[in-house]
């Protein structure tokens, strides 16, 4: 019989990330499996809990609307775990923490997201890196009280170990390949996007640290057709610098889930600019579907997109290197493709909820 987890999170449903929808779909396969998986979050509006979802007291984060801080509070249904499972190191997490130590039950700490990352919400100029310092600090501290630590790439996993954290072993986020797939759209057409025009998107949070800038002055003077889908604080930024450039970019706003295979689908190129990835999950969803990625070469994109492959990379900053790599994609299209859609097994979320199942046993859960 499997484990009982107990998760604890700093976001989860109705809030749409990365982040959430990993740990529905690990929950998911994990009561697929006969075993049980418990999710503590911040309570908000808009979301009906399943029994096994145990919202707690939480406030809006004042800078970053579609976030809200969690209490450390620990509900009474969860206190049997046999293993805790902490996805965030802030408010819920730090319940986590405090009820592996109460239990006695080994603290397993997934790396999702940089702490340092939220220091744009926080602070500007030169107070954003002595707050992203304290961030790397307190994190460091977190994850070092725990039993073991999860990171969903090679290179996450590098960064955590040089700085003295560990034990580390990745475990992918991994892709629900039944629902990112490929298949025919309408997509085109039902959002009044050109037919006979190349299509380069990005769908996700519009976050400063994401670059889309980049992706923006890349597509400026070529002939496609740039689409972004999702929201976020930088989005005003980025539509007053579309107005100015010689590019046509239609911004679709927030994507609900079931809309996501039609994107990816009716795209020629995934454009990802982020260098702050721990892994890149929507770029792992646009290649189930059979997209190529164009990435920057750092972070986490560097091992995502197999260069030459599933698509290609370009230097941090070099803009004429991006449009250079976007224009070989699209050329490349239909090989790039295939290779893609090779590759989708190898991508799915069952296999990563295998891995997760071996670093349950690592720390000793029968």
């Amino acid at each position: 019989m499997p484990p009982h987890v107990v998760a604890f999170t700093d976001t989860y449903l109705p809030t749409v990330n990365g982040v959430t929808y990993t740990i529905r779909a690990w929950r998911d396969r994990w009561l697929a499996r006969d075993g049980r998986m418990d999710v503590v979050y911040p309570a908000a509006d808009g979301y009906e809990p399943d029994p096994d979802e145990h919202p707690v007291r939480s406030l809006p984060f004042p800078f970053y609307a579609d976030f809200r801080v969690g209490a450390p509070s620990v509900p009474e249904a969860v206190e049997a775990a046999d293993v805790v499972h902490a996805h965030t190191p802030f408010g819920v997490g730090l319940g986590g923490l405090r009820l592996a130590r109460r239990i006695d039950a080994p603290l397993v700490a997934s790396y999702h997201t940089p702490a340092a990352e939220y220091a744009g919400y926080l602070a500007e100029g030169w107070l954003m890196d002595a707050v992203a310092r304290a961030g790397n600090a307190y994190e460091r501290w977190f994850l070092g009280r725990a039993d073991h630590v999860i990171a969903p790439s090679e290179v996450a996993r590098a960064e955590l170990e040089s700085r003295g954290i560990g034990p580390v072993s990745v475990v992918s986020n991994g892709v629900d390949i039944e629902r990112f797939a490929p298949t025919t759209t309408d997509f085109r057409a039902r959002h009044d996007l050109p037919e006979d025009r190349p299509l380069i998107g990005y769908t996700g949070r519009h976050g400063f640290e994401k670059n889309l800038s980049d992706l923006l002055a890349a597509a400026a003077g070529t002939d496609a057709t740039v689409v972004l889908g999702g929201d976020g604080p930088a989005r005003t930024t980025l539509e007053a610098e579309a107005a100015e450039l010689d590019a046509d970019v239609r911004f679709l706003g927030f994507l609900e889930r079931a809309e996501l295979p039609g994107f990816y689908n009716a795209l020629d190129v995934f454009g990802f600019p982020s260098p702050v990835e721990t892994q890149g999950l929507v770029a792992l969803e646009a290649m189930a579907c059979g997209t190529p990625v164009v990435g920057v070469d750092a972070g986490a994109l560097t091992e995502t997109i197999d260069e030459g492959e599933t698509g290609y990379h370009y230097r941090p900053g070099d803009i004429a290197g991006f449009r250079d790599a976007l224009g070989r994609a699209l050329d490349d299209r239909d090989r790039l493709a295939e290779t893609c859609r090779s590759r989708r097994e190898g991508m799915g979320v069952d296999h990563a909820v295998d891995a997760l199942a071996d670093v349950y046993d690592a720390v000793g859960v029968e």
